[in-house]
């Protein structure tokens, strides 16, 4: 378990690196906010949910404790309000809202309802335990830089080493400390591998049924569209899609590779205003001196994090 002293020590380990007040953990010049500023990254989340969900920790945890079917919008939020005040907040904003994680993730317990993989049934689980975290860390890392060397250039051996050394820095943020952490991109990949093909990631029945619902979107409006679902189960590993059940067949590849296609063309071309996630317009302008932000910033806040600003929580 990380307790809140573990919590703290991370987070002055964090302090102690970080690239300033007003820059945050990781600043304009890092390659955290080049990659995490592209709205593209959300072409990820239904694979790393999934890879999530595969854990049965993370499974039961989930279905226990969250609000997602009843309120799958504000979960999105919530979420992303989470992440990108970590990743563009400024130090303050950003070591707050790791203390808000922790404190949440610290009532989330509970006992695995049955026997899976090397877990028994009547086994705790708890969201603050190092290996939940560290699992859960590296589903959103590796994602990311998927997506993103999928529909932009690929990052060189040399970004993606700084890459991985800055997503160290990010695992302080859930308290993780370095020895908790692989040592370099290779270990990482090699992890990540060891995960995959081991019995610790154990697709249970409420595993699919939470991912079903949540493809399902909870209501017609916001049913994901066949694309994106194919998309998400061609990133898996073989083996935690067939446990999943997921259909991939030609017709699915194929809508897969449309979509790819299409959105390799307009992304490209869409302007950064746009492209960019709100919040990483809103640290550029703290970091401008703008205290006020334009509507098109707010705007985009909203729609990525629920709320025109990052520091604003009086909508969450």
């Amino acid at each position: 378990m990380v307790s809140a002293g573990e919590l703290e020590a991370a987070l002055d380990f964090v302090r102690a690196r970080a690239a300033g007040s007003a820059e945050g953990i990781f600043g304009p010049a890092s390659m955290t906010w080049r990659i995490d500023r592209e709205a593209v990254i959300l072409l990820g989340a239904g694979r790393a949910l999934l890879l999530q969900l595969a854990h049965p920790w993370v499974a039961t945890a989930v279905a226990e404790h969250s609000r997602t079917f009843a309120d799958p919008i504000g979960r999105f939020h919530r979420t992303f309000g989470v992440v990108f005040t970590m990743v563009f907040g400024s130090l303050d904003e950003a070591l707050a809202a790791a203390r808000h994680l922790h404190r949440r993730h610290a009532t989330i317990v509970g006992r695995l309802p049955e026997a899976i993989g090397p877990f028994e049934s009547g086994s705790p689980y708890r969201a603050n335990e190092v290996a939940a975290l560290r699992w859960v860390h590296a589903t959103l890392v590796e994602t990311a830089l998927m997506v993103h060397d999928m529909i932009l250039s690929p990052l060189s051996v040399e970004e993606r080493e700084r890459y991985w050394a800055e997503s160290r820095l990010f695992g302080a943020l859930f308290g993780l400390k370095p020895t908790d952490l692989p040592a370099d991109w290779e270990s990482f990949v090699a992890y990540n591998e060891a995960m995959t093909q081991s019995d610790i990631l154990s697709v249970t029945d409420t595993a699919r049924e939470v991912a079903g619902q949540i493809f399902a979107g909870g209501r017609p409006w916001l049913r994901l569209p066949r694309w994106y679902q194919a998309l998400s189960a061609e990133l898996l590993p073989d083996r935690i899609r067939m446990c999943f059940g997921l259909a991939f067949d030609e017709r699915d590849r194929k809508a897969a590779e449309r979509a790819l296609a299409r959105i390799r063309r307009v992304y490209s071309a869409t302007p950064t205003g746009l492209r960019y996630v709100g919040p990483y317009h809103e640290a550029q302008a703290r970091l401008q001196g703008r205290r006020r932000l334009g509507w098109a910033t707010r705007c985009l806040n909203r729609a990525w994090i629920g709320r025109p600003e990052m520091g604003d929580r009086s909508s969450v």
